[in-house]
C-alpha cells in the first residue's frame, strides 16, 4: 500500500508540472526568431547597408562644395630702390592677407560611368535581399529541424515514461506474488533490473531533451527557461505536385534569383567600364574675398577683391595604356562565368530537386508503415500482457513484447519527423519555404 500511495503521488506530481508547462507552438518560434536571431539581424544590417548604398547621396550626381578659408602675416626689412635713384630702407615692415572662397565641382558627363555605377548599386540592394531572405530561409529550416528534434525527444521521453509505469506496475505485480507465494524472488529481481534499466534510459532520454531545448534558444537568439512543451502534432502537405513544384523551384529559387541578380550587375559593370572610352565634362564654379595689407613699400596699401568664378572643363583619355580595354574584357568572362553557373546550378537543383522529392515520398511510405506497425506491436503487446496476467506468460516474454512495442513507437516517431523535415528541404528547394503555413 505504502508503494502504491508513493507511486500515485509521483504520477500527480508529473502530471502537475506537466500541465503547468508552457507550450511554444512553431508560429510563436518562428517569430521569436525573425526578431532576436543573429544571423538575421546581421543579414537585415548588411541589407541597410546595401540601401544607404542606393541612395542618391552614393550615386555621384550630386555636386561637391567646398569652403576654403586662409591668413597670412609678413615682418620683413625691406630696402626699395626707386627708379629716381632713391633709396627706402624699411625695418619691420608688416603686411597681411585674407582670403575665403566656396567652390562648386560638378560632373555633368562621364560618359555614363555614373549612370551605370548606379543601376548597379541598386541592383546590389535587390540582391543584399535576396542574402537576406536566404539567411532567413536557412534559419527558419534549422529552426524548424531544431524544433522537430525537441518534439521528437519528447515523444521518446513520453514512451519511456509509459514504459517505466509498466514496468513499476509490473514489480508491484511480482511482489504481490511473491509475498502470497505464487511467484518467485527472481522474478522480482527481474524486474528490478528492468525498472532500473528504464529509469538510466529515461534520465538520459530526459538530459537530452535539456539540451535539444538549448540548442533550440540558440536559433532563436533568446534564453526561454527550458521548462516548456513543443507541439508535436504534425500533418503532412500531401496535395503538393512534383512538376508544379519543380516550375516554381526554376523560379523562385533564393540561390537561382542570385545568379541572375549577379549577371544584371556584370552587364552594368561592362557599360560603366566602357565609359572610360569617352570624355569627362564638369563644371567648376567659386564666388571668392580676399583682402591685402601691404607694407610701405607697396604702391597699394591696402586691397580687398571680391569675385565669382565659373567654367567648364573637358578631359578625354585618348589612350589609358589598355586599362579600359582590359577591364572592359575582363568583365565580359565574369558575365560569361555568372551565365555558366547558371547553367550548372540548373542541373544541381534538378538533381536536388529529385532526390529530395524520392527521399519525401519515401519517408512518408516508411512512416505509414510504422503507423501500422505500432499498431502490431501494440496488440502484442496487450495479448502478452494479459497472458502474463493469467500466468500464461513468462517476464521474459513479457519484457520482449514491451521491449518491442518501445522500439516501434521510436521507430514511428523516427520516421515521422524524418518525414517532415524531408518535406522543409523540398519546400526550401522550390523557394516555397517563408510561403507556406505549418
Amino acid at each position: 500500500m505504502y508503494i502504491k500511495y508513493k507511486l500515485l503521488l509521483l504520477m500527480l506530481l508529473v502530471f502537475t508540472s506537466v500541465t503547468a508547462q508552457k507550450v511554444l507552438s512553431l508560429n510563436e518560434a518562428t517569430t521569436i526568431a525573425l526578431g532576436n536571431n543573429y544571423g538575421i539581424k546581421i543579414a537585415n544590417n548588411n541589407k541597410e547597408i546595401a540601401e544607404n548604398n542606393k541612395s542618391i547621396l552614393n550615386s555621384g550626381y550630386l555636386p561637391t562644395v567646398s569652403g576654403d578659408a586662409g591668413a597670412g602675416y609678413n615682418l620683413d626689412n625691406t630696402e626699395a630702390v626707386f627708379s629716381d635713384g632713391s633709396v627706402t630702407k624699411l625695418n619691420g615692415a608688416e603686411s597681411s592677407d585674407y582670403s575665403a572662397s566656396i567652390d562648386l565641382d560638378y560632373t555633368l558627363f562621364d560618359g555614363l560611368g555614373r549612370y551605370y555605377d548606379y543601376k548597379q548599386l541598386k541592383e546590389q540592394y535587390h540582391l543584399s535581399e535576396l542574402e537576406a531572405r536566404e539567411t532567413i530561409e536557412n534559419t527558419i529550416a534549422q529552426l524548424f529541424t531544431v524544433y522537430y528534434n525537441v518534439a521528437q525527444v519528447t515523444e521518446n521521453v513520453n514512451a519511456l515514461k509509459q514504459t517505466l509505469e509498466i514496468s513499476n506496475d509490473r514489480i508491484l505485480r511480482a511482489q504481490y506474488q511473491f509475498d502470497y507465494g505464487q511467484g518467485t524472488m527472481l522474478d522480482v529481481l527481474n524486474a528490478q533490473v528492468d525498472i532500473n534499466n528504464d529509469s538510466i534510459n529515461l534520465m538520459n532520454s530526459e538530459q537530452n531533451l535539456l539540451n535539444t531545448k538549448r540548442d533550440l534558444n540558440v536559433v532563436l537568439g533568446t534564453e526561454l527557461d527550458l521548462d516548456f512543451k513543443v507541439d508535436t502534432l504534425i500533418t503532412f502537405m500531401l496535395d503538393i505536385n512534383k512538376e508544379d513544384l519543380h516550375d516554381k523551384m526554376r523560379a523562385n529559387n533564393v540561390a537561382l534569383l542570385q545568379v541572375d541578380k549577379n549577371i544584371v550587375i556584370n552587364e552594368f559593370t561592362i557599360k560603366a567600364n566602357q565609359s572610360g572610352y569617352l570624355p569627362t565634362v564638369g563644371l567648376t564654379g567659386s564666388y571668392g574675398w580676399n583682402k591685402n595689407n601691404n607694407n610701405a613699400a607697396s604702391f597699394l596699401s591696402e586691397s580687398t577683391n571680391t569675385g565669382l568664378y565659373g567654367g567648364l572643363t573637358l578631359s578625354w583619355d585618348l589612350f589609358d595604356g589598355g586599362s579600359t580595354i582590359t577591364s572592359v574584357k575582363n568583365a565580359r568572362i565574369n558575365l560569361d562565368n555568372q551565365k555558366l553557373e547558371k547553367e550548372s546550378l540548373y542541373i544541381s537543383l534538378d538533381r536536388d530537386f529529385n532526390n529530395a522529392w524520392g527521399d519525401y515520398q519515401n519517408k512518408l511510405k516508411i512512416y505509414y508503415i510504422q503507423e501500422n506497425n505500432i499498431i502490431t506491436s501494440q496488440n502484442n503487446f496487450e495479448r502478452t500482457q494479459e497472458k502474463f496476467k493469467l500466468g500464461q506468460s513468462t517476464s521474459i516474454e513479457f519484457r520482449q513484447a514491451q521491449l518491442n512495442l518501445l522500439t516501434a513507437e521510436f521507430s514511428r516517431n523516427n520516421a515521422k519527423y524524418d518525414a517532415k523535415i524531408a518535406e522543409l528541404y523540398l519546400l526550401q528547394l522550390s523557394g516555397e519555404l517563408l510561403n507556406v503555413s505549418f
